[in-house]
């Protein structure tokens, strides 16, 4: 009998910054990623072809929007919550947006996304 595999709710899901992913805003306010090129490649390609130690990523006014509000606590609907909050009707399709958004920011390794412990316990006395 074969297992049925399970999709993932991106909704439920929530997104952490990666570590050490230096971030910050330019003059219109955009947030701009500065990812460090690495690696034996990209070292000879630094030296050979001139290319730069760190890479500039400019991101558009929803990603500058959400990338300070992602603390590895709101679920990826709440953000989307606070974004449509914000935009109103400009961010729509809502949930389909910004479930691809977090896809293509996972696919970059700008964020890894957990699933979290679930619902928090109390402790009763």
């Amino acid at each position: 009998m074969k297992l049925k595999k399970q999709k993932k709710n991106y909704l439920d899901l929530i997104p952490v910054q990666a570590e050490g992913l230096a971030w910050t805003r330019d003059d219109e306010d955009i947030v701009v990623l500065e990812v460090e090129n690495t690696g034996v490649f990209n070292r000879i390609a630094q030296k050979l072809f001139k290319r730069p130690k760190v890479t500039k990523v400019h991101m558009e006014q929803f990603g500058s929007f959400l990338w300070p509000l992602i603390d590895g606590e709101r679920t990826v609907k709440d953000l989307a919550d606070l974004l449509k909050e914000r935009f109103g009707e400009e961010a729509e399709p809502l949930y389909p947006r910004v479930a691809k958004y977090m896809q293509i920011m996972e696919s970059y390794h700008f964020i890894s996304l957990s699933e979290g412990k679930g619902p928090k316990q109390t402790e009763t006395v």
